[in-house]
């Protein structure tokens, strides 16, 4: 599936039109809300997203996007009727993996968002992680410990999993905050903390793959 943010209603329908008739699964949103909706209920294989848009713009949700562990690597393309360098460095600087002007040639536009679909395909990581007796499967929210079931809750699974992402990384409190909470989140970063407790004693011994760096953060060994 495919997901349009683009709130020309003209371009919003030729460009899902087009793709359905393709063969590609594709949906239309007009703005983020309704994007944020949807998202919620089915994940895309990819975005395609206007800067120009009511209420939170294309660059903004990006961000989000780039920032939450399940969308990091989500593959997304910028449509927007803007030439300026600016705002195509800005798009390529968060994380955008291609960028096309409007109004978009058609055949241009499935050419490249087929491109972008192999290549997420075959850049596509391994979401199972195993050090020693601990064992994260990201796709099944699977975690046990030697051959056993840990139930972790949401935020513990996230925080766990990112981590064991970037293993060998050291991250700040502040960076697990935005990015496992999301980057409005109005806690303290004691709440890092009070997880990283947790979730060491739900691991047992094997809570020691996350080590404490004194005066910076955590990081999580491989």
């Amino acid at each position: 599936m495919i997901y349009l943010v683009e709130d020309e209603e003209g371009i919003r329908e030729l460009v899902v039109y087009t793709l359905c008739s393709t063969g590609l699964d594709a949906r239309g949103f007009s703005n983020g809300a309704e994007f944020w909706s949807a998202l919620r209920e089915e994940m895309p294989s990819l975005v395609l997203l206007d800067i120009m848009l009511p209420g939170e713009d294309g660059l903004e949700i990006l961000r989000r996007l780039r920032l939450a562990p399940e969308t990091a690597r989500l593959p997304v393309m910028m449509l927007t009727a803007r030439g300026t360098e600016y705002d195509k460095v800005r798009g390529l600087e968060l994380g955008a993996d291609d960028y096309l002007a409007k109004p978009p040639g058609m055949m241009e536009l499935v050419a490249r968002v087929r491109r972008l679909l192999r290549r997420a395909e075959t850049d596509a990581e391994p979401e199972e992680y195993s050090v020693g007796g601990l064992f994260v499967s990201v796709p099944r929210r699977l975690v046990t410990v030697d051959g056993t079931e840990v139930h972790l809750t949401l935020k513990e699974f996230d925080l766990l999993a990112y981590m064991l992402k970037n293993a060998g990384i050291v991250m700040t409190r502040d960076r697990l905050l935005s990015v496992v909470w999301g980057y409005n989140y109005e806690g303290e970063t004691r709440t890092v903390d009070t997880h990283i407790l947790t979730l060491r004693g739900k691991l047992g011994r094997h809570g020691a793959v996350i080590q404490t760096v004194r005066g910076v953060g955590y990081k999580a060994v491989g």
